[in-house]
């Protein structure tokens, strides 16, 4: 048995580069004259298709004093276009078997519809027309005014981590937009109007600032002619501004937050420092802190917490987390939450030892290697599901990154050593960098 739990592990581990880089030979790229990117990924195994319109727009491209109008104008999307009525795209597709949705992020906003791959030209007729032609009145405005308020109200108002975590990131960037809300600050969304969403609409949304990801039951030339056929007519926004926020200055001193809520039920400690993103070409960094915050705090194997939940048992759940998938500079954080009887001050002092600890040791050499090889392994599962490639590339393209970026990325990944992670441990674990922060009930203040 044990032999073949071994061959077993051996024959993965050598099958998972070859089917990784397989995908280079499913996607297909091309760039109409219009300006609109595409992408597409072959997948036939089943007879369906995932159709992604991306705009290289997010929360954080829009101008200061309406903040949420990009997540709004998503909502407003699906209102009418000059040739279909107010919630008439949404039954088209699911009278065609399909399902369809939407999201907002700091560096983009998709669209994306699920259909039988036979329905892809309706599809792209219908998020085409949207492109340009969207018909808004102010009673529209009013209704999905109310309607992200509310879910404003249920996502964040009624969670007190979801407040505390909205002043961090504040509190994390002094100057760049990632310290608004993606949702929007709610005295700022009270006020969002028609002029508002369509300012946004008429500078972001043009085929030169979109990518088309297409992943399925397709052929890439198919999907071609059908993209020139339908976007291919759409003109391009010349005056298109060039994409480039306002960035951090120096940051010089730890930042602290404290949040009280009576309805906190469990207290906890968290930390984050200022981290670089995957940048195009040069993604070295963010793999390095990719398998630290692996290493620190990825399962429950990991140090934070083997040594805190395990051995010392004065945590209920440790972790460390980074994504470099943002245009701009991202964060690597880390968690604590305590065991009852353990205060938040008594929880920081534990996290700040075991990664003191960490920085004195280094790498276990074994540990990172079953840590790469299960990120191997979870890339190669990520290739069953049409929907996941096409968010991978999707968001990686819209948030500066390139098609070749993405398919470097699992060997980069593995290229990675014990000092690189150690460098970038001493880097990013820059107090003056950070923002720690307590979340705790009211009744524990007034104790």
């Amino acid at each position: 048995m044990r032999r073949l739990i071994a061959l077993t592990g051996a024959c993965l581990l050598a099958a998972a580069p070859l089917r990784a880089q397989s995908i280079e030979d499913q996607v297909s790229t091309f760039q109409l004259e219009n300006g609109m990117d595409i992408v597409v990924i072959e997948d036939h195994r089943a007879p369906a298709v995932v159709h992604m319109l991306w705009y290289r727009a997010g929360s954080a491209d829009e101008k200061p004093g309406v903040s949420g109008v990009a997540h709004f104008l998503e909502h407003l999307l699906f209102k009418g276009t000059e040739k279909l009525a107010p919630g008439e795209f949404s039954e088209i597709v699911k009278a065609n078997g399909g399902t369809d949705n939407a999201f907002t992020s700091f560096d983009y906003t998709a669209y994306f519809q699920r259909v039988a791959a036979d329905r892809l030209g309706l599809m792209m007729e219908m998020e085409a027309d949207r492109m340009k032609n969207i018909q808004l009145d102010g009673e529209d405005i009013l209704t999905e005014r109310d309607v992200i308020i509310e879910e404003r109200n249920q996502r964040v108002e009624n969670d007190p981590g979801a407040l505390f975590r909205e002043q961090r990131m504040a509190a994390q960037y002094l100057n760049h937009a990632y310290g608004r809300p993606i949702i929007g600050w709610r005295h700022e969304m009270v006020t969002l109007d028609l002029d508002a969403a369509l300012a946004f609409y008429d500078q972001f949304y043009s085929p030169n600032n979109a990518v088309l990801v297409v992943a399925g039951d397709v052929l890439p030339d198919e999907v071609l002619a059908l993209a020139q056929e339908h976007y291919g007519p759409i003109p391009r926004n010349d005056d298109l501004p060039e994409r480039v926020r306002p960035s951090e200055p120096p940051q010089m001193a730890e930042r602290r937050i404290t949040f009280s809520d009576p309805r906190v039920a469990q207290p906890y400690v968290m930390r984050t420092y200022l981290a670089p993103e995957r940048d195009p070409g040069d993604q070295h960094k963010a793999a390095a802190l990719t398998l630290l915050a692996e290493l620190l705090g990825g399962s429950q194997t990991s140090v934070l917490p083997q040594t805190l939940q395990f051995e010392d048992q004065t945590s209920v759940y440790a972790a460390a987390f980074y994504s470099g998938l943002q245009l701009d500079d991202t964060t690597f954080g880390v968690i604590n939450v305590p065991a009852d009887g353990v205060s938040l001050e008594e929880a920081e002092a534990d996290m700040d030892r075991v990664i003191a600890e960490f920085l004195e040791e280094g790498v276990d050499p074994d540990q990172l290697e079953r840590i790469k090889f299960q990120l191997r392994a979870s890339q190669v599962y990520a290739l069953d599901s049409s929907n996941a490639l096409a968010r991978r590339y999707g968001a990686a393209l819209t948030s500066g990154l390139t098609v070749e970026d993405v398919h470097a990325w699992p060997d980069i990944l593995q290229s990675i050593t014990p000092d690189d992670i150690m460098a970038a441990a001493n880097d990013v674990f820059n107090r003056d960098n950070a923002v720690t922060g307590f979340l705790r009930s009211a009744e524990e203040v007034t104790q």
